[in-house]
């Protein structure tokens, strides 16, 4: 008789991972191994490509949308999406709508190198009619000439002007955060302790640290033209929006459209005509202003009639 064959149980290793796996039935999403395991993408980027891959089409995947989505910043994010583009992960493309507003076209690809391509909706065929015979045509005898020269014609109207090339307009750069002339720690102190006290006046301006780290040099360059700190806190705090997602942002705008002139260097005060000090007259003893003690001008006349 034969032997019967037993089959060991697999056995757990003894350092690493192990896993317990349950079959998905609903809410999954097929992510590839040469994503999960890329040797030369950050774990930013791989995340963030298989967070992409999850959404349905059509959802918003902006770098502000991300950063209010996620803790990273909007920088860390912005670099994530340049490495998933470099290697084939993510094509985006600027285009111009009919309305002249500029929009981002994002294509996610599940196979690296832009190997796949988004499914096209099915075009339907038009139906096609049955082809009728033709009808004879009669011509009628043509007019004879006119005597006169016809009318001219109007104008063709000029074809649309079309750009040269697809590309869209380049989008104009932010202007930078307004920075101090002379470097004042005092100073930066006190515009970063007033950024840091906004969510007392306002709980919706709450600001992280590298906001205000990033925020204080321009709050620095307001205290340095003389602008007062409460002058300061009702500029950044009056008349917010209602829907506020990017404080910090509101902010840098405002310091930087709203930057006041310096102020105006204040004329040198001329100095004062001098005046002679009080003297008492020795004849009359009235008072009368002279450099040194004497005669007042009545006593003087006086003498000099008298003479």
């Amino acid at each position: 008789m034969d032997t019967p064959q037993v089959i060991a149980p697999s056995r757990a290793p003894s350092s690493g991972v192990v896993h317990s796996n349950t079959r998905h039935t609903s809410r999954f999403t097929v992510v590839g191994n040469h994503l999960t395991q890329h040797s030369e993408l950050s774990l930013t980027a791989i995340g963030l490509a298989a967070h992409i891959q999850s959404l349905p089409a059509g959802a918003g995947i902006g770098i502000k949308f991300l950063a209010d989505r996620f803790p990273e910043s909007e920088a860390r994010i912005a670099a994530a999406l340049r490495e998933l583009e470099a290697h084939g992960y993510l094509k985006r493309t600027r285009e111009r709508l009919p309305s002249g507003r500029v929009v981002t076209r994002t294509v996610s690809y599940n196979q690296p190198a832009g190997d796949a391509r988004p499914i096209a909706p099915p075009q339907t065929q038009p139906q096609t009619r049955p082809r009728r015979r033709p009808r004879p045509v009669h011509l009628a005898p043509k007019p004879p000439a006119p005597t006169s020269a016809p009318a001219p014609e109007p104008p063709a109207p000029a074809p649309a002007s079309r750009p040269e090339t697809g590309e869209p307009a380049p989008v104009p750069p932010r202007p930078p955060l307004p920075r101090p002339q002379a470097h004042d720690l005092d100073r930066h102190r006190a515009a970063t302790g007033l950024l840091a006290d906004l969510r007392r006046h306002e709980p919706r301006l709450l600001l992280g640290e590298d906001d205000i780290r990033r925020l204080a040099p321009a709050v620095a360059a307001w205290l340095e033209r003389d602008a007062h700190p409460d002058a300061v806190r009702r500029t950044l705090v009056a008349d917010l929006p209602e829907s506020l997602t990017r404080p910090a942002g509101l902010l840098a705008h405002r310091l930087t459209a709203l930057l006041p002139p310096p102020l105006p260097t204040a004329p040198a005060e001329e100095a004062a005509p001098r005046r002679d000090p009080l003297q008492n007259c020795d004849g009359c003893d009235r008072a009368f202003r002279a450099p040194e003690p004497g005669h007042c001008r009545e006593c003087r006349s006086d003498l000099k009639e008298a003479a």
